[in-house]
């Protein structure tokens, strides 16, 4: 069996100024996962005994809100404020 060589589209040089309507939905689900990640880890964390674990689970909440932050910021320089009026 031969295998297929994976070919890479190229990457858009800037967004599009209209997003779609599936695509305000992938955005909300993403904010939706990032801000229940970053809730579980802080949870976790609070009740970890090892502070080594414990701060180990804190900073990758921390990355979870860093990615929210940036995905809420780049939604808040496109035209459709639908999206980002449930998360502010």
């Amino acid at each position: 069996m031969q295998q297929q060589p994976i070919q890479q589209q190229a990457a858009m040089p800037q967004p599009p100024q209209m997003i779609s309507s599936k695509d305000a939905m992938y955005f909300t689900d993403m904010m939706s996962w990032n801000l229940l990640a970053m809730k579980k880890a802080h949870f976790f964390a609070s009740q970890c005994q090892d502070p080594e674990v414990a701060a180990a689970i804190e900073r990758a909440g921390q990355m979870h809100q860093r990615h929210y932050e940036q995905i809420l910021q780049h939604l808040k320089k496109q035209p459709n404020p639908s999206i980002t009026s449930s998360f502010q």
